[in-house]
This record gives C-alpha cells, structure tokens and sequence, in this order.
C-alpha cells in the first residue's frame, strides 16, 4: 500500500522514520532541530510511505523575503530523497504534483536548488534555471583582531542567539524574514563554532575562515552597522571577503555569477522576472 502523507512534525513514529530517511540519503537528522523547537509549520515534508516505510520525501519550506522593500512569499523545496531502493519509480514527481495541488495560488514564487543529476527533471514542471550573483573583494586591513567566538553548545545560548537575531535590523537588499528557526537549524548543529561577536558594534557574526578568506554569512545587530568595520574587526589575516547575502551597498564589491557546479537554482513565477537582473542571490542561511 502506498501513501503521501504531509504534516506530521507531531507525529513520532512518522518522524522517526523521516529521519531515518534523511540519514541514509543525506547524512541529516533533524530530530534535535525539532526537540529544540525550532521545527515550527513552516517546515512541511511531503512523505511516500509504503508498507510503512517512508521511501521518499520533498518537503515544503514556507519562506518570507523582503525584496525591495516589499514582502514577498516564496516557497523553497528542499529534502528531496529517494531510497535507493525505490528510485526511478516516479514517487517524487507524484509529491511534486501534490505539491503543486496544495499549495496553488498560496505563493509569489517558488524554487529550489538541485544537483546536476536532475536538471532536467524540473523543467518538466514549469520551473527555469536561474542565475545567481555573489559579491566579494580584496581587503587590506591594518588593525588587530576584536571579534571572540560565540559559545553554541546548548539550547540556552542557541535560544539567547535566536532573540538576537529577530531582533537583528535588516542589513541586505533581499533578505530573509521571519524565520530564525531555519538560521538555527545551522547554528545549532554543523555552525556551532561560527558565531562571534564584536563588541564595540554590539554585532553578532556568522562567518567561516578560510587561510586569509573570510565568508561572512550574516551580520545581526539591533541597530545598523557598518559592514566594513565588522570586517576589520577580523583582523590583519583577512585579505579577501565573501559574502553570503547581497548587501545594500554593493559599489564596493566585485559582482561575479556564482558557479557551484552541483548546486543550480530553479524557479517559478513573475516574481523572479528581474531576480539575476538585478544581480541577487538567496543568501547562505536561508537554503533548506
């Protein structure tokens, strides 16, 4: 027997078995996110169960974005998987047409990224390729380092993090909203060790060091703040900065299109008619 079974966050024995899944296929488990409560609705798998076994999965992230100063609500698809053992028998294209059937004029866009072994799956259902543009430069900076390291190691300090950042000012040109608990579904787990905070800004950071590379993820502070001292506040190490969101100010950085050779954005609807004109990118924390 066979199923499509949706909303069931609550639902032990069907999580259980989602989770089972999400290991196998991607290494994921996302029980902690749940048991720390910060899988909340917006967060919606889409399950084929058979003889009680959840064999494949999409699941539906409701996700709110301020674009130009306008909120708009889009919808990302992520967790798609597939036991092996049930693969090439068309079990996701039957959730993408549930999918499609629920959620029917409840959206302005919808998208999602997938690797190159699927490209030509999408299509199929109305979705297009689409670029997107990151924003780096070379730096030169000449003064010491400032910023110390976050603690993250338990549900009281990932739930202090969580305030900070809903009560963080937007600080990008096409940002994220209303959804911290998908920021901690990183920063409890695989980013505990990128939090940092830089006091004389009263800024928290999410960032990633590599050699004399710095990939910013996201800057959060209760009043705005200058992106360039945050940067500083890395110190002399620093030559070249990455970022992982599209800033307001974008005169200072080099706009180059993103090449991710396993990861290609697609989407659906008007609302994406200008997005690589305008040269932006979803930032880092936001894919799910």
């Amino acid at each position: 027997m066979m199923e499509i079974r949706n909303n069931y966050r609550d639902n032990k024995d069907l999580r259980d078995r989602f989770n089972a899944l999400a290991q196998k296929v991607h290494g994921l488990n996302f029980e902690n996110w749940y048991q720390n409560g910060y899988w909340k609705d917006y967060y919606n798998p889409y399950s084929v169960i058979i003889d009680g076994k959840i064999v494949a999965n999409v699941s539906v992230n409701e996700i709110d974005f301020m674009w130009n100063q306008d909120m708009k609500h889009l919808i990302q698809i992520g967790t798609v998987m597939t036991d092996p053992e049930f693969r090439n028998r068309g079990l996701i294209r039957l959730i993408m047409q549930q999918i499609e059937q629920d959620y029917e004029g409840k959206y302005d866009g919808i998208y999602l990224f997938a690797n190159n072994s699927v490209l030509n799956f999408y299509p199929k259902f109305g979705y297009h390729k689409e670029e997107q543009y990151e924003y780096q430069k070379q730096v030169s900076v000449k003064v010491d380092r400032t910023v110390v390291s976050v603690s993250m190691e338990n549900k009281q300090e990932w739930d202090a993090m969580k305030a900070i950042i809903e009560e963080s000012k937007n600080f990008y040109s096409f940002d994220m909203a209303n959804n911290s608990e998908l920021q901690m579904f990183y920063l409890s787990q695989f980013m505990k060790k990128n939090v940092f905070y830089v006091k004389p800004l009263n800024a928290y950071v999410v960032a990633e060091e590599n050699d004399s590379e710095l990939l910013i993820y996201a800057v959060y502070s209760k009043q705005k703040v200058d992106l360039e001292e945050i940067i500083h506040a890395f110190g002399t190490s620093v030559k070249s900065v990455r970022l992982g969101f599209v800033p307001e100010n974008k005169e200072t950085y080099e706009c180059k299109l993103m090449n991710d050779p396993n990861t290609t954005l697609f989407v659906k609807g008007k609302v994406f008619d200008h997005f690589s004109e305008k040269r932006l990118m979803f930032p880092l924390l936001s894919y799910a």
